[in-house]
């Protein structure tokens, strides 16, 4: 199992407005990839952490079922009208994909 998670910061006074928009994918593009969102949540940063941080994460089982998440998203034209909102709400050049490996 993996995690594969996604970064992007929220721009001054704009973490709410981030925060509904990551829901509002999670419920209307992300239902529609073969991800599971219901093993999916969405953390920001606290103590140690910059405050504007938000990252989604999302459990894979390999780097193929990414590769088609990735391909599936961009085929939802859904998804590229929620990009130009999210572009206005985070800080640009501020997105980034991790992925980690889960030690059971």
């Amino acid at each position: 199992m993996m995690i594969a998670r996604w970064t992007c910061e929220a721009k001054f006074g704009m973490k709410s407005e981030a925060l509904a928009l990551h829901k509002e994918w999670a419920e209307q593009i992300g239902s529609k990839t073969d991800i599971d969102m219901s093993k999916s949540r969405v953390i920001t940063g606290s103590i140690g952490a910059k405050e504007a941080v938000i990252q989604d994460e999302f459990e894979i089982s390999n780097l193929a079922e990414l590769d088609n998440f990735f391909n599936k998203i961009g085929s939802i034209k859904m998804h590229a009208d929620w990009g130009k909102k999210m572009g206005e709400v985070i800080v640009s050049g501020s997105t980034y994909w991790e992925v980690f490996r889960v030690v059971e």
